[in-house]
């Protein structure tokens, strides 16, 4: 009788322990069900449940995957498809990406720590964060890098810095648990709510739409650098969804003809 009501207890603590509030992990262009599958799994055991993957190689569902995840079913069968990163993220506020190339970004570089107090933090305050990670072979491109608030770096052998993706999942779980159970979080991570990243994209759009009007994007050789120095700029600025709507506002009384006397 006292095992079962043991059992009972370790069901109910896993079952609140997996849908408490937590960074979703996105998965673009997985290649491998079985990395998938052990993603699912590392996920569960630290207390996140929400999967969303991109285009995973091998189709899904995956038979490799729901043999790998081994008593993580709930997670992968509850996982989001997306065609893209854009549609994968457009619904989190604060995004962080995962990788372990040196990048040509100006975008800050966090611990699995750190990242996880920040997410903490956010998450206490209502936001959806979500962690991102690459495919297996080559990471995440620059493209879905620059779509996040910042990237996380973990401190690894320099000599043998790769790490598997599920690997990598399992360093940002753990460091999750442990955030998740610290009573206060670091005073120095007090930042505002962001505007999801859908509204941050829409803005962005604008801005650029604004800029070519006026040819501000000369030589056109340079333009995709310049683009993203700027997208950057104001992606470290963690803009509210109150200074979204201000800054497009300030973009459309710029472009619109000044009246006439």
């Amino acid at each position: 009788m006292a095992d079962t009501r043991k059992s009972a207890k370790l069901r109910q603590s896993r079952s609140e322990c997996a849908f408490a509030p937590a960074p979703a992990i996105v998965m673009i262009e997985p290649q491998l069900g079985e990395n998938i599958g052990a993603a699912a799994r590392v996920m569960l055991n630290f207390g996140l449940s929400e999967l969303v993957l991109v285009k995973p190689r091998d189709g899904w569902p995956n038979e490799k995957a729901a043999a790998m995840a081994s008593g993580a079913a709930i997670v992968l069968e509850n996982a989001r498809l997306a065609d893209d990163s854009a549609e994968a993220l457009a619904e989190y506020s604060f995004v962080l990406a995962m990788t372990a190339r040196p990048r040509e970004s100006l975008l800050p570089v966090l611990t699995p720590r750190a990242a996880a107090a920040a997410l903490k933090l956010r998450i206490d305050r209502g936001e959806k964060c979500a962690v991102m990670l690459g495919p297996e072979r080559a990471g995440l491109a620059n493209d879905d890098v620059n779509r996040s608030d910042g990237v996380v770096s973990v401190p690894v052998n320099p000599a043998f810095a790769s790490l598997n993706v599920a690997q990598a999942c399992a360093v940002m779980a753990y460091e999750w648990a442990l955030a998740a159970g610290l009573e206060t979080p670091p005073a120095d991570l007090d930042l505002a709510p962001q505007a999801d990243k859908a509204q941050f994209e829409g803005f962005i759009d604008q801005l650029f739409a604004a800029l070519d009007e006026a040819r501000y994007f000369y030589p056109p050789e340079r333009r995709a650098a310049m683009e993203r120095k700027i997208k950057t700029a104001f992606a470290r600025a963690a803009l509210t969804e109150g200074e979204v709507r201000t800054l497009r506002g300030v973009i459309k009384a710029l472009v619109k003809p000044a009246p006439t006397d």
